[in-house]
């Protein structure tokens, strides 16, 4: 939906919000960091996390421990489902170029002929486009839940992003509170 935070119209919104999403870690992070990642179910039908993002959150060594528990949750509640990428020659052939939890999100995402993946970093996002996938990120996401009346605002939870470490350029902020109708 996103890239650069490009206008979305109603449409294409009231279309995401009946659909499903494959998710990578990093809006997982950020959305377990505004104590927010229940959002995904809220705007999507069915919400799949990959067997390498979901590993690379709860196993992770980092002593931050964003999403562990959250994640452990929504997963052994049926409210995130765990996915295990049928394709992994595919995942390994194309490694290197990204990370194996961003690879599972792509692959995973055509196994499961879906058109939405939640994944931020840009590299990942432009393999998206060539498999034509339809990426949101964290700010997407955000953005999305203010207009469908998930969240009241959009820049305190960027403000807080920005505080926790998640880089935001200048203008990516700007244009996240311009589409927010914020600025």
């Amino acid at each position: 939906m996103m890239t650069n935070e490009q206008s979305v119209n109603y449409y294409e919104i009231a279309v995401m919000s009946k659909s499903e999403i494959v998710t990578n870690s990093t809006p997982i992070i950020g959305l377990s960091i505004l104590g927010q990642l229940h959002l995904l179910a809220e705007l999507f039908e069915q919400v799949y996390v990959p067997t390498a993002v979901y590993q690379e959150i709860v196993h992770s060594d980092s002593p931050r421990q964003y999403g562990k528990k959250e994640l452990e949750r929504l997963v052994s509640r049926g409210i995130f489902t765990l996915y295990n990428v049928d394709n992994s020659v595919m995942v390994k052939k194309l490694y290197g170029k990204l990370h194996e939890g961003e690879l599972e999100v792509i692959v995973g995402a055509k196994e499961l002929d879906l058109q939405f993946v939640a994944i931020d970093e840009h590299a990942a996002r432009t393999l998206t486009k060539t498999f034509l996938l339809k990426p949101i990120g964290t700010i997407g996401i955000l953005i999305l839940a203010k207009k469908l009346n998930k969240i009241e605002k959009v820049k305190p939870f960027l403000d807080t992003l920005l505080s926790n470490g998640f880089h935001i350029s200048k203008k990516l902020y700007q244009q996240a509170l311009v589409q927010a109708g914020e600025l």
